[in-house]
């Protein structure tokens, strides 16, 4: 079960800055258009996009009625419930094939090579063999940071020297996963801007690499997104499903953000589950995605 503590805390931001507010509004005693404005300008901070928050706004005009208001409970529920079937239920990635391929991906200074580390303890601590690849080769520090996470874990890092090509790394790290009989290959890869073409197409490189190692590799590719950059981590969301099918999501830095609205738009507009959440700095501190504990944290309870 989810520390729903942990989940308050990290969205304190995000409830008090606009969840809080509209749960206020709901309760006014008339509401007025000045007053569905109030809401839609707080639906907009949070980062529910336009769309969502057009639909919201209907939603919660047609339950207070023609008539008049409903009871605030009924409104409150209403959104409650409009929220948790965008969420969608929690998902969970299966790793079947022996050695299975994770291929993580996302932009320097989202928490990326941090987030390895955490998924690597918690699969190791579920009994899985675990290598990590640092194919992260633009950034020296990059495969440091990787190799001091991978010390203190027990887990060996296959790396290259800085500059060097990253799809020999992967492809490395694939062969010495297959030799010897790992569960799980972890792979770590530059940090890129989206929007950078050569970048992405090295990245498509070392999926190409990684499929030709290892049957049907990679098996998974998550993206590593930092919540507090809001709408910039939509269009990350957009180019990285599109450039190398990322099909899963990794939410760090949920704690700084205002604007955990746009958790709901990963969802909806993209189609990409968040599959885990950094709900602090430590290693263990990466929690499954809990849809419930999730819309408790931004609604209260």
């Amino acid at each position: 079960m989810s520390d729903l503590n942990n989940w308050r805390t990290a969205l304190d931001r995000t409830r008090r800055a606009a969840f809080g507010r509209l749960s206020a509004l709901l309760g006014a005693s008339e509401l007025t258009p000045a007053v569905w404005e109030e809401m839609e300008s707080l639906l907009l901070q949070a980062d529910l996009g336009p769309q969502l928050t057009q639909q919201i706004i209907t939603l919660l005009q047609q339950k207070s009625g023609a008539e008049g208001i409903i009871h605030r409970a009924g409104l409150d529920r209403a959104l409650r419930e409009f929220l948790a079937a965008k969420l969608g239920n929690a998902e969970t990635a299966a790793f079947t094939q022996k050695p299975s391929v994770l291929l993580v991906a996302g932009v320097n200074g989202s928490g990326k090579t941090t987030s390895i580390a955490k998924l690597a303890h918690r699969f190791q601590r579920e009994g899985k063999r675990v290598l990590l690849a640092a194919a992260d080769t633009f950034r020296a520090a990059a495969s440091d940071q990787l190799e001091v996470w991978a010390g203190r874990l027990g887990i060996e890092v296959i790396a290259g020297a800085p500059g060097s090509d990253p799809g020999a790394v992967a492809h490395d790290a694939a062969r010495a996963a297959l030799a010897r009989n790992m569960d799980l290959l972890i792979v770590d890869t530059a940090g890129r801007q989206h929007t950078s073409y050569n970048l992405m197409e090295e990245l498509k490189k070392v999926r190409r690499v990684l499929a030709k190692a290892v049957p049907g590799a990679p098996h998974h590719t998550w993206l590593v997104l930092d919540a507090s950059t809001g709408q910039n981590a939509l269009s990350q969301a957009k180019a990285f499903r599109e450039a190398v099918a990322a099909d899963g999501v990794i939410l760090t830095k949920l704690d700084g953000s205002s604007k955990g609205g746009f958790v709901f738009r990963i969802r909806s507009e993209f189609g990409l589950p968040v599959l885990f959440v950094g709900l602090g700095e430590k290693v263990e501190d990466l929690a499954e995605f809990d849809p419930a504990a999730f819309l408790d944290g931004i609604l209260g309870r």
